[in-house]
Formats: C-alpha cells, structure tokens, sequence
C-alpha cells in the first residue's frame, strides 16, 4: 500500500451536502460537547470583557456520591468528571457511581435522581468510580437519558420522571458485556465516557483493563442501538476479523486473540451526513507488540462509519503498530473552513503527542499532506515496529517532541547539571522511540499529552481552535513477566511522572499553556502559558521568571465574546481570555478544583457557566459562575 492509501482509505462513492458548525444555540446544551461537532462553542456574550471580572459563585450543587463515599470508603471516587447536559431549562448529570440526577437549570435545585446501585457491582476497571457523563435524546415528544454505568450497562431513563423506560432492552437496560464476538471477564470491562446519539442510533464504546497480564482481552469492539428499542443495529470491529477490510494487518493470527483497541473517550458526529467519528486505543498491549505484528488496523485510528449501518466509510491510522500508549484522547472536533479560497468540511484531531491532525470530514483526505517518515526501530526481542510513522506537514505539533539534553532545564548551571545528571539514568530519543529492556526511556509528551480528553474548542465565526497542551514526560522500562502468570513475552513498567531536580520539572517550560490555531491556514496565532508554575522553587530563588505553567489539565469553552479555562491543577484557577490574542482578562479561584469541561446556556435572562469539580480528596459538586 502506497504512502496515502497507508495513511487514510475511504469507501465514498457519492459526495455529500455541506453542514455549518455553529455550536450550541445558547438556550440549551443537549450533548457533552455542545453539539455533535464537539465544538464546545455558544454564541453567548451576556458574559464579556467589559464584566468578567465580576463574574462569582451563582450556586453550587452537592453530589450524592459524597454520601455514599462518606459510608463507604471503598467507594472513594477517582474525580468527578461529568459535564452536565441542558435542556428544557433541566440540567441533567451522572455522579462518579453513575447515579444520574436531574436539577433546576438556574438555581441547581434537585429535581429527581436515579440511582442503577452500579457500584455494588464492585469497583470498575483502570480509573474505579468514574463517569464523564450520559447522553440526551428527543423525537420532539419523548425525551431520554441514555446512561452508561461502571457494571457496563446502557440504561434508558425518562427524562421527565427519572425512571427506567421499560420498552428499551430488557426492563431499560443492555447489558454490554454480553453479544460481543467472544466471552469477557466483567471486571476487565466499563464504560465510562457517554454514548453519542445520531440519527436516532446510540453509539456506545468501552473502557478496558490497560494493564493485562494475558494478550487474550476483552474486544473494544463499538456498537450502536436502536434509541427507542435498544436492539442490536450493528457492530463495528475495531480488530477486523478475517474477510473484513485491515484483517491482513494483523500478522500471525493476532487478530484472534488481541484485545482492547476501544473507544475509551468521547465521539463526534455529523447528522447530516449521517456519519460517527470513533476515536481508538491502543490494541493489548500498550508498550509491547511482539504477539501482534504488523500495523494492526484499526488500532489508534480515527475511524468514520456511517451511524445506521456501522460500515466503515473511511479511516486514518495515526500511529502503526503503537508502543507508547498514543491512543486518541479526545473527539475530533468538526468545522466548516475555507483553505486557498475552497471551502472544505474538515475536522480537527488532537493527539497525546502533540499533533492536530486536519481531515476532510467526507472523505478521510488530509487537508494539507501527510508524510511517512523514519523513526527509531525496537531492539526488543520478539517486536517489529513499524518504521515509518505519518508526520503532518501542517499544522506543524503545538508542543516540543521528543527528549533530549536541549529540552531540559537550565534556569541555572546548578540546575542544569542536576538535570543531566537525572536525564544519564534515562534513554532519550525523538518521537516515537520504542521503550528497550535495560533502562527506562522517556516519552515526551507521555500518556497524559500534549492534549488529552478535555480536547478543543472551537470558534467557528473565525475558525479558530482553542488547544490546552500539556508538558509532562513518562518514562517506560521493558520487564519480563512471571511466566506462570503471564503469557506476554514483555510488560510495561511505567514511571508516571519524570522528577526533575528537587521535585522541579525536568524540562524546559512552560508546563501548560493554551495555543490557537487558524484552520484555514494551518498557522497558530498566540499562545498562552497558564499558571505561574514552579518559579518560586528554592533553586529558582531571586530570578525573576516569567509565568512558566501550572501543570494541569485545561477545560475549554469558547462563546460568541470569550475564551474560557478551567484549570485542573492545586490553584483550582478559572480563566477568561481575549480570543483574538490570548491575553488574560480574568482569573478566579474555584471552591473545588475543576476536573469536568464546562458548558454554557441562558436561562431565566442571565448566563451560566457550568462545571464539574471536586472527588479524590474533595467534595464532588457542580458549579453555577454567572454574573451577580
């Protein structure tokens, strides 16, 4: 297969109408992203630069889960991760142990909530309590609430009275650890992250256990349902099975047995192309392939199917054969662009390393050309890597890749000589170099990003994306397993976090900032560092740095008038910037520390911005900012 048919392959015989992208309408918040497009965007300007600064606390809405946490230690919460969905003046949310919950758009008062006792089941997979949200659906007279819960059930809830609607699935629920292609272990299994409704078909993915003993795992095979009937409509497998397109990627037979490769985060949609962009992980397992030769399709790809069918339209892989755990974080986010005077119906990936991969939305064509080029080979016993990896001409990555002496630290010559003397014990290397079994080597970006989850907004009067990055490193070691436990040839011995000297960063800054791109140009205009950072360190003492980053996670949300942040990290800081030059118009401290992507909407005449925050050590709420 040549360089474009290895980088992208679509099945379209026909072209499609145009869409416009234009967010939400401001009088309602109906999906996790705003729209199906994920643009995080209202045309909203009651909030602007004239009264941000007096924008504070409208109300704050405590979760149940602190209850039950507070009984039950065992039910202690990762984070509460939920964006909540409005409609009808009724804000809808999902708590850490998936009890959903209903509540009065302006004043947060609780109006019901449904509790499926999901935790009783046990703590789910990887991250245990945690739920980023539920999905909502009208045909203009029923309303649902399509909820996803850690034992991996989809129920349907009534939007109105808050009870399980009888007619779908078995008594309201699917139980989605049964009907995939092969028998699962429960406990390897969840879903975390919402379904996507389109064209009245629930397209639900999955979360799966990262860290597996044995090659054979569960599936992440994606499904979507009937909305009003929960029946099975298709099934879409994400390690294709012989006959299906990409099953000769996978070398040796490892098509049988190799799992994962899920949809762990969110989806975009096009309605009225009628077409689901799936975002996939990292095929068993994250850091080594020797059991799956080959470029494993379709394994960290960006795949669109057509939502009532489930056929694959078209694909783009954007890391062969991973072992680095580069799976795509985040929904793509969909626009309408001009590029050299020719409108395009594009969408915009954000990746863990740091690139922003711009595609037609039709057809899977790049928007500006796409290069395979030569990265570091494995010495590993056992793995084949790939050797080549695609690299975007444009936009060229918002953040430094790779490892090296040039990236570390040099505030000072103490500091720099402690930084080389911790960065010996490591292997560096450019992007893409595979971790080896004699000392650690260094991802950078590592598995939290560059970008992540929380994803992009986007402007879509200007066609500008708004990208929270982030700059932190993981390093990994190649370890053998016990044989009698384990039938993997190498796992995977992460360190989470790279130290840097006396607890600094080891690389140069700034650790977070939030960068904007010109889709039509491919150019970025500004960017922003968020956060003083470290400057204040013992070993930075009387230098007089400038703002070098908070390490944290950004939430974004674009209106009609502002660029909003929310900033997971110990400040707990929600920002208002410029959107045309990124400069900080205001800064205010949350109660809790923001850990869910705001949204935006009018009610009763005032605007609000609203937000998840809180779990691990502090209490989950939601949180109501609007002007006094």
């Amino acid at each position: 297969m040549g360089v474009a048919g290895k980088l992208w392959a679509s099945s379209l015989t026909l072209l499609v109408a145009a869409v416009g992208w234009a967010g939400s309408d401001g009088t309602s918040w109906p999906t996790y992203n705003g729209d199906l497009g994920s643009t995080k965007y209202a045309p909203l300007d009651q909030i602007n630069k004239d009264n941000v600064s007096q924008l504070t606390l409208a109300w704050q809405w405590d979760s149940p889960e602190n209850a039950l946490a507070a009984k039950d230690r065992r039910l202690m919460t990762f984070a509460h991760e939920a964006t909540p969905l409005m409609a009808d003046g009724v804000l809808y949310t999902l708590t850490s142990h998936c009890v959903a919950a209903a509540m009065d758009a302006a004043t947060g008062e609780t109006q019901w909530t449904y509790d499926p006792e999901s935790y009783k089941a046990g703590r789910p997979t990887n991250l245990g309590f945690l739920a980023r949200g539920l999905a909502y659906w009208t045909d203009g007279s029923v309303k649902r609430l399509f909820v996803p819960t850690g034992d991996s059930r989809l129920i349907a809830v009534d939007a109105v009275s808050g009870k399980p609607v009888p007619e779908f699935g078995v008594n309201g629920e699917i139980d989605l650890t049964q009907g995939l292609r092969r028998p699962i272990a429960r406990n390897d299994y969840t879903v975390n992250s919402p379904p996507i409704v389109c064209r009245d078909v629930v397209v639900v993915g999955s979360a799966i256990f990262d860290g597996p003993s044995y090659m054979e795992m569960p599936p992440g095979d994606v499904r979507g349902f009937d909305a009003r009937t929960g029946a099975l409509k298709w099934t879409f497998q994400t390690v294709p099975q012989p006959g299906e397109f990409g099953n000769e990627t996978w070398e040796n037979g490892s098509w049988q047995y190799t799992g994962n490769t899920n949809v762990w985060t969110l989806m975009s949609a096009d309605d009225a192309l009628g077409f689901v962009y799936l975002p996939t992980g990292t095929p068993t397992n994250d850091w080594y392939g020797g059991h799956r030769h080959g470029d494993g399709l379709f394994g960290e790809s960006l795949v669109c199917l057509n939502v009532e069918t489930g056929e694959r339209v078209w694909h783009f892989q954007h890391v062969h054969h991973g072992v680095w755990d580069y799976d795509l974080p985040a929904a793509p986010v969909l626009a309408d662009i001009v590029v050299d005077g020719t409108p395009r119906k594009a969408l915009a990936q954000i990746t863990k390393q740091g690139f922003c991969w711009m595609l037609d939305r039709v057809t899977g064509e790049p928007i500006w050309p796409i290069e395979e080029r030569p990265v570091p080979q494995s010495t590993v016993s056992g793995e084949k890597t790939s050797p080549t990896q695609p690299f975007p001409t444009k936009p060229v990555a918002f953040i430094e890749q790779g490892a090296s002496v040039d990236s570390l630290i040099d505030f000072t010559p103490e500091v720099r000589e402690k930084a080389l003397a911790i960065f010996e014990k490591y292997h560096g290397g450019p992007l893409y170099t595979p971790p080896g079994t004699d000392k650690p080597t260094i991802n950078m970006p590592g598995w939290a990003g560059a970008a992540n989850w929380n994803g992009a907004a986007l402007d879509p009067e200007t066609a500008t994306l708004f990208i929270p990055v982030k700059r932190a490193a993981i390093s990994m070691l190649l370890v053998k397993p016990d044989a009698a436990r384990s039938n993997f040839d190498y796992v995977g011995r992460p360190e989470l976090y790279v130290q840097g000297p006396e607890g600094l960063p080891l690389w140069k800054p700034p650790y977070s900032y939030v960068i904007a791109l010109n889709m039509n140009t491919g150019e970025y205009t500004w960017k922003t560092t968020t956060g003083a950072g470290p400057k204040d360190h013992p070993l930075l003492k009387g230098l007089n740095l400038p703002d070098l980053g908070d390490l944290g996670k950004g939430f974004p949300l674009a209106t009609r008038s502002l660029l909003f942040l929310a900033m997971e990290d110990e400040n707990k800081m929600f920002y208002a910037l410029d959107k045309g030059t990124g400069e900080i118009l205001f800064k205010m401290a949350l109660p809790v520390t923001p850990t869910g992507a705001p949204l935006t909407y009018m009610q009763n005449g005032k605007q609000f911005i609203v937000l998840a925050g809180g779990g691990r050590r502090e209490p989950a709420s939601i949180m109501a900012l609007a002007l006094p």
